[in-house]
């Protein structure tokens, strides 16, 4: 591509590019994509994006177009790359000039030049580094911010990579500019403070700026530029040096107001440097140990003293705690139980967190943390009142939480008391204490102090396990506490019912369940929304709980359950909603059957929240787990629900919808637990089927799900399903069998082994062109056991309960093969013996037996050879179902079912599904279950006998092994 003449043809289509009309838009588009590969054309995007008089909408496209082709085309094994010399054309002209006017296109350009470096620095662009390191010293302030900005992109960009080699360069350039580094963060630092202490802010600002890339430059090089840092004598000392940059700047803080642009650049100033330190703590922790005294000193003093007062911000706060706590947890700075055992480093950090962790300091964090950062602040009472479902969304985790100084809070006081808490259980016990009188209603600090004590021995429950009689507290204390209603009161009562949940499962007495479960009831009728929410999680937990007893609660559960709806028709936000729910999905878990007459005005209410959550997947998923609880807590009596609940799991599980992406999990569990619980195949749930043959070709991890679905409706009404669907599944199969791992290999055989044991007549037709295969892979010798064992169950099934299909099959395998039937016959049955240890199941050992034996009585000189064979297995087979009566000294087929029993169901188990009563009723027809093999093995060889005669007979007999013979003989007795 000719530089000149393609400029202005180049030009006009990126021109073109930019316009908002899609005619002329998509034209241009296409033309680039061709000329991606042009050489030339990269050099003709860089002459235009440094032309700083064109338009700034074409120069940006062209920037992003030159970024993207860094990505594709510059490697050298690209296809299409770029030829050496066009690249070095490319890397002269991007560091020409750092005069970039305009910021966005200066980052994006910064960034295009990191890509570069991060392939060909420093071997094939020794230059870039110095050249750099050059125009950073300049005095022009936009070329040195632009030459900075770059600076800092490459520094990131070569920091990132993980190779060895790459490590190892990387090591040299952070040693070889570390000390320029350092002198250029100080002449910039210094100079911003000089110059906001004589009040010159716009020059401040620009200071600023270079300060803060300056200093991201150096957080790269400081923790991923030195394999041990301690040893570097510039590494340590600006790390030290931050504490005292820190310092200032937060003085410096004062003096900006906080309207002032440049108050947002100093505090995320402030925040890098705090991120400097806790990134070398990361990285390198015994590194970090001569810094553990100066960094605890100050963020306690910054966080837990008044030195902080008026100068601290939440972010910094955060940053502070973060750093208190990563010290603290650190795994390197804890000796092991055998002092022994651990390295000097860990023993020095270890003494020096001990030395600073005395009493009196943890005594003060600890109060600081719960009677300062663990109160209630203005402005969540105010949103308590005002949006009491957002208060309760921030509170228990919203988008924002993890963000916020109250979770970071919570999380170092558990870790602090973790830690310590042999130090801390009795300061925390004095201040729970303090509180046992009774509460003035008018005195709302003291109001906020207990809520806050309250939720530090909730966090801290399973540490003072030991140290805290909870169920006296609770019948002494709690219970009366729960029942103040002084609408001032309401932040105890939420407090004191969360307090109960966090103890639930450490320490509460089964004998208390039912006072609690009175409480919560009446709760539930609180008249603030937000302990009604609360009130709800903790019956969450409750009923969650592996002590749960379902007699307790169902003296409860009527009003418990209308409360619960109650709650989900007040509340309006979505998250609100999605918890109300799943605490009722919980319930229905939970109590199973016994919810049943209950549940009604949930049924009728979700088909109308399911058409208000249209633009609300989350929502949608939270509705579709408590039809699973329901479905499931129904039983049969779920047929009720299907005008509902079946187009819900035909959209949920259709992959042309885009709610599919969301809600297709749940969909197909619903799906499946709907189909268990059938009483009976309806013409709407047959038709959903038609959804899974594209289910089918995804391959997701939903594959488990769908073969169970499957299986269901084999079970529920295989005629019905299989006439309709027998063609289509064979299809999905064949093409599932072609690309699938050994798992989906053996879901999809298990389905076919389903309908051989459904309909042994008419199955081996349906799924006719998948058995040649299977004949195959047993002659073949299948080396994967599972795949195997099935393949001997397919096959087992037909041999006995379709010999004429099974002959057929034997014909056409011989024709397809070219060998004689008997041939084939012979290398299956060998097979068969050879693997029989493949099979674990004891259904499908007994199967081979019996279908071997089915074999006989027979003259074919094939069977007779593979006699001795056929005896073995059925021995085995013996074995594995053959149980003695010790009194009687005779034997019995252990899985014999003679008639139907209703399936038992102690309280800890779950009922049995319409499904279960199927396999059941199924079982009773199959050979497995209703033929004994003791007397299917002496009906054979006593038919083999006669048609042999005696003679005939012995002389078959003669070679089997004779330890196998006696086996056989014991098992027969009495025959």
């Amino acid at each position: 591509m000719d530089l000149n003449s393609a400029s202005s043809i180049v030009l006009q289509v990126l021109t073109q590019a930019t316009s908002q009309d899609t005619a002329v838009l998509k034209p241009a588009e296409e033309q680039l994509k061709q000329w991606e590969t042009q050489p030339g054309f990269y050099s003709v995007l860089l002459n235009i994006f440094t032309n700083h008089t064109l338009d700034v909408n074409v120069r940006w496209l062209a920037v992003l177009y030159f970024k993207n082709g860094i990505d594709r085309y510059w490697r050298r094994v690209a296809p299409h790359a770029l030829s050496e010399e066009e690249k070095a054309t490319l890397r002269a002209g991007l560091i020409a000039n750092f005069n970039e006017p305009v910021n966005q296109i200066a980052t994006q350009i910064s960034v295009l030049i990191a890509k570069v470096a991060r392939v060909d620095c420093p071997r094939q662009w020794p230059e870039l580094i110095p050249t750099l390191v050059e125009s950073v010293k300049v005095q022009d302030d936009l070329r040195q911010h632009r030459a900075l900005l770059t600076f800092y992109h490459v520094t990131k960009t070569l920091a990132s990579k993980r190779l060895a080699a790459d490590r190892k360069l990387f090591y040299d350039l952070a040693s070889g500019i570390y000390s320029f580094a350092c002198s250029l963060w100080n002449h910039h630092t210094d100079t911003f403070l000089q110059q906001v202490y004589t009040g010159d802010e716009a020059a401040a600002t620009n200071s600023l700026e270079r300060t803060l890339l300056s200093l991201k430059v150096l957080r790269k090089l400081t923790v991923h530029g030195f394999v041990e840092p301690h040893w570097s004598v510039e590494v340590m000392g600006f790390l030290h040096a931050v504490f005292e940059r820190l310092k200032q700047f937060l003085e410096c803080s004062r003096s900006i107001r906080a309207e002032n642009v440049c108050r947002d650049r100093l505090e995320k100033t402030i925040i890098l440097f705090t991120k400097v330190l806790l990134d070398f703590l990361d990285q390198h922790p015994f590194s970090f140990t001569p810094l553990i005294q100066r960094s605890l000193e100050f963020a306690v003093s910054y966080v837990f003293t008044e030195a902080g007062e008026g100068i601290v911000f939440e972010r910094f706060i955060v940053q502070c705690m973060n750093l208190i706590k990563m010290i603290v947890k650190n795994y390197a700075y804890k000796p092991s139980k055998n002092i022994e055992d651990s390295s000097p480093e860990t023993l020095e950090a270890h003494k020096i967190k001990t030395e600073f962790f005395t009493y009196p300091t943890l005594m003060e964090i600890c109060r600081r943390l719960v009677t300062h950062y663990f109160l209630l602040t203005k402005e969540e009472l105010t949103m308590w009142e005002e949006d009491p479902e957002g208060f309760t969304v921030e509170e228990t985790g919203g988008d924002s939480w993890k963000y916020s100084l109250r979770p970071c809070t919570e999380v170092l006081f558990i870790d602090i008391f973790h830690e310590y808490n042999q130090t801390l259980t009795p300061v925390l016990l004095e201040m729970v204490h303090s509180l046992q009188a009774s509460t003035n209603m008018e005195d709302t600090s003291a109001i906020l102090i207990k809520d806050a004590v309250y939720n530090a021995v909730g966090l801290a429950a399973y540490e003072l396990f030991d140290s805290v009689d909870f169920d006296q507290w609770f019948k002494n204390q709690l219970l009366a506490e729960l029942q103040v209603s002084h609408n001032r009161y309401k932040p105890i009562r939420r407090r004191v019912i969360w307090l109960i949940g966090q103890w639930i499962s450490v320490k509460f007495k089964s004998d208390l369940r039912p006072v609690l479960y009175e409480v919560i009831r009446n709760l539930l009728q609180d008249q603030d929304l937000v302990v009604r929410i609360e009130t709800a999680t903790t019956l969450n937990l409750t009923v969650d709980d592996f002590e749960f007893r379902t007699d307790q609660f169902l003296p409860y559960l009527e009003s418990m359950f209308t409360l619960l709806f109650q709650l989900l028709q007040e509340v309006t936000q979505c998250d609100t909603k999605m918890h109300v729910l799943h605490v009722l999905s919980c319930v229905i878990e939970r109590v199973s059957m016994q919810v049943r007459p209950y549940v009604g005005c949930l049924v009728q209410y979700l088909p109308l929240l399911w058409k208000q959550s249209e633009e609300h997947n989350m929502l949608r998923c939270a509705i579709l787990t408590t039809l699973i609880h329901l479905v499931q807590g129904l039983g049969a009596d779920s047929k009720s629900l299907y005008p509902f609940l079946l187009p819900v799991i035909q959209l949920s599980t259709d992959v042309s919808q885009p709610p599919h992406v969301y809600l297709l999990e749940d969909g197909l569990e619903l799906w499946l637990v709907t189909l268990e619980n059938s009483p009976c195949l309806t013409p709407e749930l047959l038709s959903i089927f038609q959804n899974m043959s594209a289910l089918l070709e995804l391959s997701s991890e939903n594959f488990t799900n769908c073969f169970k679905i499957i299986n269901a409706y084999i079970f529920l009404s295989s005629s019905e399903f299989l006439q309709m669907y027998a063609a289509d599944l064979c299809r999905s199969f064949c093409e599932v069998l072609k690309d699938t791992t050994t798992d989906g290999q053996v879901q999809v055989l298990k389905v076919v082994e389903n309908v051989l044991k459904v309909n042994p007549v008419l199955g081996p037709q349906m799924f006719q062109p998948l058995l040649p295969s299977i004949v195959r892979g047993i002659i073949g010798g299948e080396r994967y056991p599972v795949v195997m064992s099935t393949y001997l169950g397919i096959m087992g099934r037909i041999l006995l309960q379709n010999a004429k299909f099974f002959s057929l099959l034997l014909n056409q395998m011989a024709c397809e093969l070219g060998q004689e039937l008997d041939q084939i016959l012979g290398n299956m049955i060998e097979m068969w013996v050879d693997r029989m240890d493949n099979i674990t199941q004891p259904e499908r050992r007994k199967l081979s037996a019996l279908a071997l034996l089915s074999l006989l009585p027979s003259l074919n000189s094939v069977i007779q050879d593979k006699f001795c064979g056929i005896i073995n297995i059925s021995v085995e087979g013996l074995h594995d179902v053959m149980s003695e009566d010790p009194e009687t000294e005779t034997y019995k087929d252990c899985m014999l079912m003679s008639h139907f029993e209703e399936l038992k169901v102690t309280e800890d188990e779950e009922p049995p599904t319409e499904q279960d009563k199927r396999k059941k009723m199924l079982a009773l027809k199959d050979p497995v279950h209703t033929v004994s093999l003791q007397q299917f093995v002496y009906e054979k060889l006593k038919a083999q006998q006669e048609l042999l005669g005696e003679q005939g007979f012995q002389a078959l007999m003669e070679t089997v092994d004779t330890e196998i013979v006696a086996q056989l003989q014991k098992f027969l007795q009495g025959f």
